[in-house]
C-alpha cells in the first residue's frame, strides 16, 4: 500500500506518467535498499569505493546545486592533496566526486568538509590555482582591452590568447589592487559560486542540523551515486583536442540561440546527421509507422498535417484500411467533417475546420452548404497554414511551401519571418550538402538534434574488447605488415623496450609485422650500429627474454643493469671493461679457465643486463643448440666431441664482439626524462594505454610511477584521458587521433595467427583469457605457445607444445559459423612450412566436438590415434 500511495501521489500531485513514476520509485527505492539513505536537504551521503583502478572513489551527494559544490570541492580537494597527494575531482548540480590513490583503508568522511569559518579564506587562496580564474581573467583582460591583437580585423588563436592573458596575469599579480585580478575574484566569488550557501550549509554540517551519512560499497557504486559518476569521465574531453564524433556531440548540446550567438549564424550542415534528418522528417510526417484505421483517424490526420491528396493519406493507412481510404474519404465529405478542394492546382482533402484558413489565405473555393460557424475568419490564416506546413516537415526551403499552396514564394516569406520573431522557426544551413539557406521548426530541430547527438555518441561510447584487439593488431601494423628493411626498422622502433622471449623473436613476432621477414634480416641494422638488444632474464637453459632498441634511445628506455654475481662473472667483467669489443677467445685467454663454464659467465652477465654482442649470431646458436637436444643420446655426445674438438671461439653461443652497455659517450638522463621516454614508447606501441597493459612491460613502480607524466602530457595537449575502452581502468590515455581510430578500425576478415607473446595479443595481458567450457590447456603467455584471433574475438589458443589445442567459439550463429571457419583457417596457416600439423587433443580431447570435427575433416584434417594430422604436399621453406 505504501508504493501505491507513493505512485497515486506522484501521478496526482506532480502529474507524472504512471511509467515515469514506477521508474522514480524503483530508483529512489532502489538507492535507499542500497544506501540505507537518500539524499536530501536534511541528509548528505559520502559513498566510498573502490573503481577499477584500485583508486578510492568517494561520492558526496548532495543536492545543493552547482554552485555550493564548485568551491566545496575546490576547497576540500586542496587539503585532501596535502594529506594523499594528486587527485581528481569533478562536481555537479547533484553532487562532487573525488578520486584519491589507493590506500589500505577508505578515507575518513570528515575530509571532505572544511571549516566553515575559514572557507572563504582557503577559497581565495586555491581560486588563482585553477582554470576557471585564468579563463575569468582572460575575459576580463579582453573585455577591457588589455589583450590587443598585433593585426586589426584577425582574430587571434585562442591558445596565443591564453598565453599574452597568462603572462599579463604574472605581471599584474604583483599589484593586489590591480583591476582586473579584483573583477575576476569579484566575478568569481560572486557571480559563479555561492559563498554564503556554502557557508550556511557547512555550518549545519558542524551543528548537526544537517546529517552526514558515510556508506562504504562493497559492490559498486549506489544508483545516486551512478548518476553523479557519468560526469566524471566526461569532465577530461577536451574541447580544442576533442576528436570529431566528441566535437560534434558538444556543440550540439547547445541551442541554436548560443550557437547563432558563437558562430554569428546558425549552420548544422557539418553537425547533423543525414540520416537523422530524414528519419525525423518521416516521423513528424506521419510517415514512419502507418497507423490510419478508419475514417476518425483520417480526420485527425487533416486536422494535424493540412491538405492531402487521396495517395497521401493511402501511404499513412494500414494494409488493412488501406483499400478502403476511398470509401472513409467519401463518407467524411458526405458528413461535412471534410471538404475535397484544389489547392496549386492539384486535388485534395481538408479537415472541415480549416476550410476558411484556405478560402482567406489562399482564395480555395469552398463547396456550398458548410455551416456558418465554421466559416468564420481567423486573424492570421496565412501563417497558420505555414506554420502547420513548418512542424510537419524537416528543413524546407520557402520554395517548396510556395509550390505547395501555390502562391508566391516571397509571401511565404513574409509568414516564415514572422514565426521567426515568435522564435517558432530557425533559418540557417542544416542538410549536408546543401548550399541553400533553409528553414526549419524549432521543435523539429530539437528532435533532429537529439537523433543526432544519440548517433554521435555512440560513436564515443567506449568499446568492447574485440574492438580494441583489432585496434592493437592494427596500430601495430600486424594486418597490413611493412616491407624491407625501413619496416623492419618502423616495427622494431615501436617494440622498442618490450620484454621478447628470444625464441620467437625472428620465428613469429618479426615475420607478422614484416612482409617476407627472413631470419638473419635483423643484422643490417645491428651491424650499422643502429639497433641494440639486451637480455632481460634467462628462461630455462637457452632461451630468455630480450629486448630491442634503437641506440640513441637505450639510456632513456634501457632499465638498470642487475648485480653481477660469481667470481668468474665479476672476472670477465673486469676484462671487458679494460679491453672494448673483444671476440670470445680474447676473453677466455684474458680471464682463464674453462671456455664453457666462461661461456656460461658471459651468458649470465648478458641476462643481467651487463653485457651486448653486435649480432644475433650467439643467440640464435644457444637457440639451436636447445632445439637439437631432442636428437638421440648418441647424436649428443657426437655433437659434443665434434664440438669440443673444434676451437673455442666456435662454442654455440659465443659468436661476435663482446661489449659492456656502460659508454662514456652516452649522457645519463634524468629520472624525469626516463619517465616521459617510456610513456612517449608506450603509446608508440599501444595508441590507448591503459593501466592493465603495464603488467608485461616491467615498468618499474607500475602505473602510478608514469601517471605524472601522463598527467602532464594530457594537460600540455600531447594525449587525451578518457574511458576508451570498456571493462578496463577508467585512467586510459590515448594519443591525438587513436581514440578515432580506435572506433572506426575494421575487423579484419583473415584470421591472425601470433605468438602468445607476441604485444599484438592482447588476450592474458590487459584483456582476460575467455572461459575455457572444456578441459583445454591452460592459456598462458609462454614462448612456443600461439593465438588464433579474428575480427579481435580470440578464437583458439594452442599450446607451447603445438599439439594441444583450446577452442573459444561462440555458440550463437552466424557467429559460430563464421568463427569455425577462420579457426580451421588459422590452423592452415599454423600448418605452413611444415610437412605434417599434429593436433593430439582438441579442448582436452582426442576427438573435437562434433562440428569442430567435420569442419576439420573437411579442411584436409586425417583424423586417427594420434589425433588430428595435417599434410602439406609443397612445403614452403621461406614460410
Amino acid at each position: 500500500s505504501k508504493r501505491e500511495d507513493a505512485l497515486a501521489s506522484l501521478t496526482q500531485e506532480n502529474a507524472l506518467e504512471p511509467d515515469a513514476a514506477e521508474i522514480l520509485y524503483d530508483y529512489v527505492q532502489d538507492q535507499y535498499e542500497v544506501a540505507g539513505e537518500v539524499p536530501s536537504d536534511q541528509h548528505i551521503i559520502v559513498e566510498s569505493f573502490i573503481d577499477e583502478v584500485g583508486d578510492w572513489r568517494v561520492v558526496v551527494q548532495s543536492p545543493f546545486g552547482a554552485r555550493v559544490h564548485a568551491p566545496w570541492a575546490m576547497t576540500a580537494a586542496s587539503h585532501l592533496r596535502e594529506r594523499c597527494g594528486e587527485i581528481d575531482v569533478v562536481w555537479s548540480d547533484d553532487g562532487i566526486v573525488f578520486r584519491l590513490p589507493e590506500s589500505a583503508s577508505p578515507p575518513e568522511s570528515d575530509w571532505f568538509f572544511p571549516d566553515p569559518e575559514t572557507v572563504e579564506e582557503d577559497i581565495i587562496r586555491t581560486l588563482t590555482d585553477t582554470s576557471m580564474f585564468a579563463a575569468r581573467f582572460r575575459e576580463n583582460a579582453a573585455r577591457a582591452l588589455l589583450l590587443p591583437r598585433r593585426f586589426p580585423g584577425q582574430r587571434t588563436p585562442l591558445w596565443l590568447q591564453r598565453r599574452k592573458s597568462a603572462d599579463l596575469m604574472n605581471a599584474a599579480a604583483r599589484y593586489p589592487k590591480f583591476p582586473m585580478i579584483l573583477e575576476t575574484f569579484r566575478e568569481c566569488l560572486s557571480d559563479v559560486f555561492d559563498l554564503a550557501g556554502l557557508t550556511e550549509l557547512l555550518e549545519d554540517i558542524r551543528s548537526r542540523r544537517i546529517r552526514v551519512h558515510a556508506l562504504l560499497s562493497d559492490e559498486g557504486p549506489s544508483p545516486f551515486a551512478q548518476t553523479v559518476l557519468f560526469d566524471f569521465t566526461a569532465s577530461f574531453i577536451y574541447d580544442a583536442d576533442a576528436p570529431l564524433a566528441e566535437r560534434r556531440a558538444q556543440v550540439l548540446s547547445l541551442d541554436h540561440a548560443q550557437l547563432k550567438e558563437l558562430l554569428g549564424s546558425a549552420d548544422y550542415r557539418e553537425l547533423l546527421d543525414p540520416e537523422a534528418i530524414a528519419a525525423i522528417a518521416i516521423k513528424v510526417a506521419r510517415l514512419e509507422q502507418p497507423s490510419l484505421k478508419d475514417a476518425d483517424d483520417t480526420h485527425d490526420l487533416l486536422l494535424a498535417l493540412g491538405d492531402l491528396s487521396e495517395e497521401e493519406i493511402s501511404d499513412r493507412a494500414t494494409a488493412e484500411f488501406r483499400p478502403a481510404v476511398v470509401s472513409a474519404l467519401e463518407a467524411l465529405v458526405a458528413e461535412r467533417r471534410a471538404v475535397e478542394v484544389r489547392i496549386g492546382g492539384v486535388s485534395r482533402f481538408i479537415a472541415v475546420e480549416d476550410a476558411s484558413r484556405y478560402r482567406d489565405a489562399l482564395g480555395t473555393v469552398l463547396p456550398m452548404g458548410l455551416p456558418a460557424a465554421l466559416l468564420e475568419s481567423y486573424e492570421t490564416p496565412l501563417r497558420d497554414l505555414v506554420s502547420r506546413y513548418v512542424r510537419t516537415h524537416g528543413p524546407f526551403l520557402p520554395q517548396d511551401i510556395a509550390n505547395r499552396l501555390g502562391i508566391g514564394v516571397e509571401v511565404v516569406r513574409s509568414s516564415l519571418n514572422e514565426l521567426a520573431t515568435l522564435g517558432r522557426v530557425l533559418e540557417g544551413g542544416f542538410t549536408p550538402g546543401n548550399t541553400q539557406r533553409e528553414w526549419i521548426d524549432h521543435e523539429v530541430l530539437k528532435l533532429i538534434k537529439r537523433r543526432s547527438l544519440a548517433g554521435w555518441r555512440q560513436q564515443i561510447e567506449a568499446v568492447d574488447h574485440a574492438q580494441y584487439a583489432s585496434f592493437i593488431a592494427d596500430w601495430q601494423s600486424v594486418v597490413k605488415p611493412r616491407r624491407g628493411v625501413d619496416g623492419l626498422f618502423e616495427a622494431i622502433e615501436q617494440l622498442q623496450g618490450v620484454p621478447l622471449p628470444a625464441s620467437v623473436l625472428e620465428s613469429e613476432i618479426l615475420p607478422a609485422r614484416v612482409h617476407g621477414y627472413r631470419e638473419g634480416q635483423i643484422n643490417e641494422l645491428l651491424v650499422s650500429g643502429e639497433l641494440l638488444w639486451r637480455g632481460l632474464e634467462a628462461v630455462g637453459s637457452s632461451d630468455g627474454r630480450i629486448a630491442l632498441y634503437l641506440t640513441e634511445n637505450y639510456p632513456l628506455l634501457a632499465p638498470p643493469a642487475a648485480e653481477v654475481e660469481g667470481e668468474l662473472a665479476i672476472k670477465v667483467l673486469e676484462y671487458l671493461r679494460a679491453n672494448p669489443a673483444p671476440f670470445f677467445d680474447d676473453i677466455v685467454a684474458g680471464v682463464g679457465g674453462f671456455p664453457n663454464d666462461v661461456l656460461e659467465a658471459l651468458w649470465d652477465l648478458v641476462w643481467s643486463g651487463n653485457v651486448g654482442n653486435d649480432s644475433f649470431a650467439p643467440l640464435r646458436a644457444r637457440l639451436r643448440v636447445k632445439a637439437s637436444k631432442s636428437g638421440s643420446s648418441r647424436g649428443r655426445r657426437r655433437g659434443r666431441s665434434r664440438m669440443m674438438s673444434t676451437r673455442s671461439s666456435r662454442l654455440p653461443g659465443s659468436e661476435g664482439r663482446w661489449t659492456l652497455f656502460e659508454r662514456s659517450s652516452w649522457v645519463e638522463p634524468t629520472p624525469t626524462e626516463k619517465r616521459t621516454a617510456q610513456v612517449q614508447q608506450l603509446l608508440e606501441r599501444y595508441g590507448v594505454l591503459v593501466k592493465e597493459a603495464l603488467g608485461r612491460e616491467g615498468v618499474s613502480g607500475g602505473f602510478a610511477a608514469i601517471y605524472p607524466v601522463l598527467k602532464a602530457m594530457e594537460e600540455a595537449g600531447r594525449l587525451r584521458r578518457g574511458y576508451f575502452v570498456e571493462g578496463l581502468g577508467a585512467s586510459q590515455f590515448a594519443v591525438p587521433g587513436a581514440e578515432d581510430r580506435l572506433r572506426n578500425t575494421e575487423h579484419h576478415d583473415a584470421p591472425l595467427l601470433l605468438a602468445a607473446t607476441d604485444p599484438a595479443n592482447p588476450y592474458g595481458s590487459f584483456l582476460p583469457w575467455p572461459e575455457q567450457s572444456g578441459e583445454g590447456t591452460r592459456c598462458a603467455r609462454v614462448a612456443g605457445a600461439r593465438v588464433v584471433i579474428h575480427q579481435g574475438e580470440l578464437l583458439a589458443f594452442i599450446g607451447k607444445s603445438g599439439d594441444q589445442l583450446t577452442s573459444f567459439i561462440s555458440d550463437l550463429e552466424p557467429q559460430r559459423s563464421a568463427a569455425m571457419t577462420a579457426l580451421v583457417a588459422g590452423l592452415k596457416l599454423a600448418a605452413r612450412g611444415r610437412r605434417q600439423f599434429y593436433l593430439a587433443k582438441v579442448d582436452g580431447k582426442q576427438q573435437a566436438e562434433e562440428r569442430l570435427h567435420r569442419a576439420l575433416l573437411d579442411a584436409g584434417f586425417q583424423f586417427g590415434y594420434r589425433g588430428y594430422i595435417y599434410k602439406n604436399d609443397v612445403v614452403d621453406i621461406n614460410a
